[in-house]
């Protein structure tokens, strides 16, 4: 909500100690907000490597549990989405954002392989949740610096070679994914 002029100088020109209050207020209301300052101010944007690594730890524990259905692995697959998305909201970690996508498909994909193997209309919804997640992060890929490639070159190209032999390769075909990547 954009603010009007008169009330920015007015906020501007009220004592300092009443403007402190009134700002500790508004950040404590919003989490996101008050969890990106911690992470800027008293983290100093340092702790973005054990951050990515706590999501890949929870990445590997919910991809090893024992998932029948692909229903569950696709509510796990979205819980960790979630985490993803707010750890870049938190942390403004683009490469992280790429890292730790690629990192939760091919960790379903490779802990997952039975229920994951063969389209059928059970595993419709995760195919095409996992595919439009592949096809997401191909864009954003394109979009990183090209020096960047090297770092995600085979994670990307494994990933690739399993939507195109599980139960995604039909939407893959279907979104013309690659088969190689660069």
């Amino acid at each position: 909500m954009p603010l009007d002029d008169a009330l920015k100088k007015a906020i501007i020109q009220m004592p300092p100690k009443e403007k402190d209050k009134l700002l500790l207020r508004l950040i404590g209301k919003d989490k996101a907000l008050s969890d990106r300052l911690y992470f800027e101010l008293i983290e100093d944007s340092s702790t973005t490597q054990e951050r990515r690594q706590e999501i890949k730890s929870k990445i590997v524990r919910l991809a090893q549990m024992a998932q029948h259905t692909p229903g569950w692995i696709l509510m796990d697959m979205r819980t960790l989405s979630s985490d993803i998305a707010y750890h870049v909201k938190v942390t403004k970690d683009k490469y992280g954002e790429i890292e730790l996508n690629l990192y939760l498909l091919n960790a379903f994909f490779e802990y997952q392989p039975e229920p994951l193997r063969i389209y059928t209309s059970r595993t419709e919804k995760c195919a095409v949740y996992m595919t439009k997640k592949a096809k997401t992060l191909l864009n954003r890929l394109d979009k990183l610096n090209s020096d960047y490639y090297e770092d995600f070159a085979q994670d990307v190209n494994r990933l690739l070679q399993q939507l195109h032999a599980m139960c995604t390769q039909h939407y893959a075909r279907q979104m013309s994914i690659p088969r190689e990547w660069p």
